[in-house]
């Protein structure tokens, strides 16, 4: 039997591409339902990655 759970992404709602990287949408995001802590471009949960800089 086949899973029919998986959403069929749209672009240019769910995601679009630049430079040849696929970028998620904040609306895909939210609907997704939670935050993956990557520091996505259009993080929907407000995280924002750290960047640590060696001295």
């Amino acid at each position: 039997m086949e899973n029919t759970n998986k959403k069929i992404l749209i672009e240019n709602i769910d995601f679009y591409y630049e430079n040849g990287l696929m970028v998620f949408t904040e609306k895909y995001h939210r609907e997704r339902g939670y935050c993956c802590k990557n520091g996505c471009r259009h993080c929907a949960y407000g995280y924002k990655k750290q960047t640590i800089y060696k001295i």
